[in-house]
């Protein structure tokens, strides 16, 4: 983009909107309220490590560390946690004894469906005004821009910085 241009007015809106959903997104107060709906105290990091495991079933610590882009000592705590919260199961690889695999138990199954319950309800309530085409529209574009936000590469021009 050369100096003399400016971006769209409409891009500040955006960055706004943007950083409004990803603040609420990570809020810890918006999580314990979710939680609190069920009656559990869980972690963000250990809700991560639910939805992974139920994705993909039983996983070494190590790929769970990585699916979550998690320290692995960071990981090893929350599993740690989990375990004692009755959540998830640790075992020895059957292949590999010094491999350590983690999986949900059926409580733990059953907390990650209850609260990905709770969250489909509050969809369902924010989005109740709202017309089938809009959710649609809605679903299409923010679907495109997360694609083209891991897609496009960031660039540095020397014109950009110069101005």
């Amino acid at each position: 983009m050369a100096s003399s241009q400016r971006p769209p007015d409409d891009f500040a809106g955006i960055e706004v909107a943007l950083d409004h959903l990803l603040r609420l997104n990570a809020s810890r107060k918006v999580h314990a309220r979710r939680a609190a709906a069920i009656g559990v105290v869980i972690s963000q990091p250990g809700l991560l490590l639910l939805r992974r495991l139920d994705e993909h079933g039983e996983l070494s610590m190590g790929e769970l560390a990585r699916l979550t882009a998690m320290d692995p000592a960071a990981a090893g705590r929350q599993v740690r946690q989990l375990e004692q919260d009755g959540l998830v199961i640790r075992s020895r690889g059957s292949d590999d004894g010094r491999v350590v695999t983690v999986d949900m138990t059926p409580r733990g199954t059953e907390v990650r469906h209850q609260l990905g319950a709770v969250g489909d309800r509050h969809m369902a309530d924010v989005l109740s005004t709202w017309s089938t085409e809009d959710r649609a529209q809605l679903s299409t574009l923010l679907s495109r821009f997360v694609d083209g936000l891991r897609e496009t590469p960031f660039r540095q021009d020397a014109e950009d910085l110069a101005s």
